[in-house]
């Protein structure tokens, strides 16, 4: 009897890349109605407005290049990059912030290589990463959580947000911002890491909000681990290194280092471990290769966020290690079927 020849790999259930994404966007769900619950409307303005700009700028892009655009747009990749963007920018964020970052990330980092597969750089990181560096101002400035008015807990409505991102934001909006755990943590001055939990009112009672948000973060991640889009190394690695190092630091200096579950749970440490980092253009492909990768991430956001500039480093982190995926890969080749040992290095 003749066997039909068939190379690996061998796919035992349908799947598309439109798939993958689309179950991508459905875990990111929880989170997105976490940081609705807690901050207000922003995110999902902020995600609306970004989708809209993104399949326009996708669809004319892969127009000018002479490819189908439909083909192009039902992989949902550009909806993934928008999502992923709006749901780390400031929920206040004005619209100018969210066009040039879409701009960016769609134009620059994702079809001026070539598109989808061929970019080395996560194309949301990058259009955060430049978005931070040169719009500080308008990327720091987040919504307070629940903010306390005479008719108790609230945030703002509908119309006001509106208002703040396409209009001008007054003082009613500032009146509803404030800084990040981090931003507080990392410029805190002379004052002990005990001393700022006492003195800060946000650190004290509004840290929940974002460990709530972290934890919808995770139960999406797991989910995606679930349905098999990613394997756990990367995400394993990126957490368990980061709770090391915080945690030896912590042992060591108290007064001076947050303890690691603040790490793990007061920035986009979730986000980036199960949706940022997992991404398989620009991250690392065997299986130990996934393990240094993750890991160097780790390290970094935490040497980033004790000794540099800017509080939260999973974008920085993440593109730094997006440069080392390469040479990563060169290094860990798993073994192939018939060979002694795995080609290492460059050859």
């Amino acid at each position: 009897m003749a066997l039909i020849r068939i190379t690996s790999p061998h796919a035992h259930r349908a799947g598309s890349t439109g798939n993958v994404m689309l179950t991508v966007l459905i875990a990111t769900l929880p989170g997105l109605a976490a940081l609705t619950f807690f901050f207000g409307w922003g995110s999902l303005i902020q995600i609306i407005w970004g989708t809209l700009l993104a399949v326009a700028m996708e669809a004319a892009i892969v127009r000018l290049r002479k490819r189908p655009v439909s083909f192009y747009l039902t992989d949902y990749s550009a909806v993934v990059t928008a999502v992923l963007l709006g749901l780390a920018l400031p929920p206040f964020a004005p619209w100018w912030v969210m066009t040039v970052g879409i701009i960016v990330a769609i134009v620059i980092a994702k079809q001026l290589y070539g598109g989808m597969g061929n970019n080395p750089f996560n194309p949301a990181m990058v259009a955060y990463a430049l978005l931070l560096v040169s719009f500080p101002v308008q990327m720091t400035n987040w919504a307070a959580p629940f903010v306390m008015t005479g008719e108790g807990w609230s945030v703002l409505s509908l119309g006001e947000t509106l208002g703040a991102i396409f209009g001008s934001a007054g003082t009613a909006v500032d009146a509803h911002t404030m800084a990040t755990p981090l931003d507080i943590m990392r410029h805190r001055g002379g004052f002990t890491t005990e001393e700022m939990w006492v003195e800060n009112a946000l650190l004290a009672n509004g840290i929940g909000a974002w460990h709530a948000v972290s934890a919808a973060y995770f139960m999406g991640g797991v989910f995606l681990l679930y349905k098999k889009i990613f394997t756990w190394h990367t995400p394993v690695a990126m957490l368990g290194s980061l709770t090391i190092i915080s945690t030896l630091f912590y042992l060591l200096m108290p007064d001076q280092f947050p303890d690691p579950f603040f790490h793990l749970t007061a920035g986009a440490t979730m986000l980036g471990a199960f949706y940022i980092a997992t991404d398989p253009v620009t991250s690392a492909t065997s299986n130990r290769g996934k393990l240094w990768f993750g890991a160097g991430i780790g390290l970094l956001i935490f040497v980033i966020r004790s000794w540099g500039n800017y509080p939260d480093a999973v974008a920085f982190a993440v593109l730094l290690m997006n440069l080392c995926a390469p040479f990563i890969d060169q290094y860990t080749q798993p073994r192939s079927y018939g060979h002694a040992k795995p080609n290492r290095g460059m050859k």
